[in-house]
């Protein structure tokens, strides 16, 4: 009898094969995928993988872009989509392997992600109805062999059924309103694929009603005192207790009234309050802190942390739980942690404790706890991976740790009857702090020591004219948040949606705003087809979903609903189909007019536009053909537009994004004075090929030194040193 284990990853098969077998497991394999044959006791077992999703859902028969369509089904990827032509290999070794098996176990990871990998893998690859399901949140050898000795008789079908439907549901969703989209635009005059998802309309609205509400703000002007004050041991700086005055007559009085006047320490109050231990992370807490603590956006956030989880360094990410189980073995994990320089005396500290509890929050998940360091140490860990591995640990061990005690001073001064208030807070015991080390940003303000009747003198008193501010905009962490209280989208989609509303040109910058075309476009749906971007639609079917998961809900009701309201919502689009493309049309138009200009030309009252010719994209005049200026731009990168001006010859400056390397700026005059270089080498010969002379040429990015042989000798020198 053999049995055939399959796994989402090949890093997982390894890590699974390495934990059940008796002795050392046996790879084996061709064209780079690998599989695993061990012994477990009388068993023989095979470990292969796959490599995420090998299926997807696709139109059973293609006509055009007609819509509604919701005719599908489950097909290999690789069939689908060219840049999946690798799966095929994973698809073939599985089927291959099926054939050699009597039994198969299902070991993907524990969600409806996971749960549908398998359960494709069962029925299109190794043609069974059913498998036995292990279940795991680490890739440790004790929880892998737990997970082996007590799996399930059959896969998880409440996840499966989940996972197909939202599969499902949002193809159809995607397809139909994309094609509504496009069919519309193509009406009124233009070729473009436009498209919309389930989960990105709601989304982007979201980010469009924020950046709606920053252009209607009005800044209003408001006045403050401060003063700074010597006391006997330091000095205060100190507002008038009124904070912001709206009229300026009222401040301007009390200002003259009260400057060059000392004062009287009125009183002075002391606050101590207990700062509590942070809970445990969950996934969405993960992609904040890694964006507060190092800019990492929570689509780079999860990866990261998936890599580390396959490697067997923390537990399964992507988890909605803020708990941490006493199953999981807390002492054990501070022991082997212990064997880390980098957290040994922390841990130490903490195993002195009789009793070690953390300080778990509110948030479950019935199949996953809190992400945890399983403890294994970790070799050799560079940049994101180290960072959020040493994150992820500290917090760990941050939640088993005692309260920090931090104590606010409030000090009132009186200065000719007028109160003014100074306030700072500092810690007075760190507690947690320390365990969370760099983590911890905490603002400490320490105030001199003062006591009520204590006079001070006053050094400067100012009339500070201020402007209220518009609300903050969006990061790409507080946007996932945000999500995640209005349940939109689930934990381990959130950070794709909004990279996709990036990538569609709906949103840009970090600090997020939306696009001419994610206003028109958001504005459009909204006027003519408003449960497009309903997040209470979006919201219902998050919550039938659930209920799906928990066997209380079949998911061709809740698909055969989705029909229903799809098709609804398309036959009124359809009645409108020209008037929205109208809108779209007008708003491509000036998101590409707006993204496609460069800056004032420097030869005319034109605009200097990005272009496409038949070499490639330039920058020429909008008065062409009167004005005939033109500038080079690199082919091997994008150009994106900047509202900079170089400080040596007043061009614009450009935004050089690559492949691989950081975006560079640069200003768009191949003659400008910063790009030259010293010409001391010009004619000089090559001493790559021996055969060419070192000649000056330009690009975007400055002059170089280059052999005259190329493209045979690429000889190049790119000193910048000015003439």
């Amino acid at each position: 009898m053999t049995e055939l284990i399959i796994t989402e990853k090949p890093k997982s098969a390894q890590r699974i094969a390495e934990a059940l077998a008796d002795g050392k497991p046996l790879r084996k394999g061709d064209r780079g995928v690998y599989y695993y044959e061990i012994t477990r006791g009388s068993n023989d077992i095979i470990v292969g993988c796959a490599v995420g999703h090998l299926f997807g859902i696709a139109e059973k028969e293609k006509k055009g872009m007609r819509y509604p369509t919701f005719n599908v089904e489950w097909k290999p990827l690789y069939e689908m989509d060219k840049n999946a032509a690798f799966s095929k290999k994973y698809y073939d070794m599985l089927k291959k392997l099926s054939k050699k098996a009597d039994s198969f176990t299902v070991a993907c990871d524990l969600d409806m992600e996971g749960e549908v990998i398998g359960l494709n893998a069962l029925r299109f690859i190794c043609r069974q109805k059913d498998g036995r399901r292990m279940k795991f949140s680490t890739l440790t050898k004790p929880d892998l062999v737990r997970a082996y000795e007590t799996a399930s008789p059959s896969i998880e079908w409440g996840l499966a059924h989940a996972g197909e439907t939202r599969h499902e549901l949002d193809w159809y969703y995607g397809i139909n309103l994309s094609r509504a989209l496009t069919s519309s635009i193509k009406k009124a005059g233009m070729f473009k694929i436009l498209s919309i998802g389930r989960v990105q309309g709601p989304s982007l609205k979201i980010i469009v009603d924020k950046e709606k509400e920053i252009s209607a703000f009005k800044s209003e002007p408001f006045w403050q005192i401060g003063m700074e004050a010597q006391a006997k041991k330091g000095v205060i700086h100190a507002l008038h207790e009124k904070g912001k005055f709206w009229k300026k007559e009222e401040a301007k009085a009390i200002y003259e009234k009260t400057t060059g006047k000392d004062g009287e320490i009125k009183d002075v109050k002391r606050k101590e309050y207990e700062q509590n231990a942070p809970t445990p992370l969950d996934l969405t807490t993960l992609q904040t802190e890694a964006y507060r603590c190092f800019g990492i956006n929570p689509k780079m956030a999860l990866a990261v942390a998936q890599d580390l989880y396959t490697s067997g360094l923390i537990s399964y990410p992507r988890t909605s739980s803020q708990q941490l189980p006493a199953a999981i073995g807390y002492e054990k994990i501070l022991k082997e942690l212990q064997k880390n320089s980098s957290y040994s005396e922390l841990c130490k500290e903490l195993l002195k404790n009789k009793k070690l509890e953390p300080n778990n929050g509110k948030k479950t998940d019935p199949a996953h706890p809190a992400i945890f360091p399983t403890g294994i140490k970790p070799n050799g860990l560079k940049d994101y991976n180290f960072k959020i591995y040493d994150l992820i640990a500290r917090r760990f061990l941050a939640t088993f740790a005692e309260p920090a005690i931090r104590e606010t001073m409030t000090i009132h001064i009186e200065v000719e009857g007028e109160t003014f208030t100074a306030t700072g807070t500092r810690t007075k015991h760190d507690g947690w702090h320390r365990y969370y080390g760099e983590y911890a940003k905490f603002k400490e303000e320490e105030l001199p020591q003062v006591k009520a009747g204590e006079g001070v003198r006053q050094k400067r008193m100012e009339m500070l004219k201020k402007e209220t501010k518009p609300p903050a905009r969006y990061t790409q962490a507080s946007i996932i948040r945000e999500l995640e209280k209005r349940n939109v989208g689930t934990k381990a989609t959130r950070a794709d949606v909004i990279d996709t509303l990036y990538q569609r040109g709906y949103i840009t910058e970090r600090a997020i705003m939306a696009t001419e075309l994610g206003i028109k476009i958001e504005e459009t749906l909204q006027k003519y087809s408003p449960k497009v971007v309903s997040e209470e639609l979006t919201r219902h079917f998050e919550i039938e979903m659930e209920e799906i998961q928990e066997n209380k809900k079949k998911g061709d009701d809740v698909l055969e609903e989705a029909k229903d309201v799809l098709t609804e919502i398309l036959g009124e689009f359809k009645k409108k189909e020209k008037d929205i493309g109208n809108n779209l049309l007008e708003a491509t138009k000036t998101a590409e007019t707006i993204a496609n200009t460069v800056g004032k030309c420097v030869s005319c009252e034109g605009n200097l536009m990005m272009k496409k010719g038949r070499f490639g994209k330039f920058i020429a005049c909008s008065n062409y053909p009167e004005c005939k200026i033109t500038f080079k731009l690199p082919s091997n990168g994008m150009a994106k537009t900047t509202d900079k001006l170089c400080e040596e010859c007043s061009h614009p400056k450009i935004l050089m994004i690559r492949k691989m390397k950081k975006p560079q700026e640069a200003c768009i005059n191949l003659d400008c004075p910063s790009k030259r270089i010293a010409t001391d080498k010009e004619n000089s010969a090559c001493e790559k090929c021996g055969k060419g002379k070192m000649i000056i040429r330009k690009s975007v990015y400055g002059q170089f030194l280059a052999c005259d042989q190329f493209p045979k000798c690429r000889n190049i020198h790119r000193s910048r040193d000015k003439i």
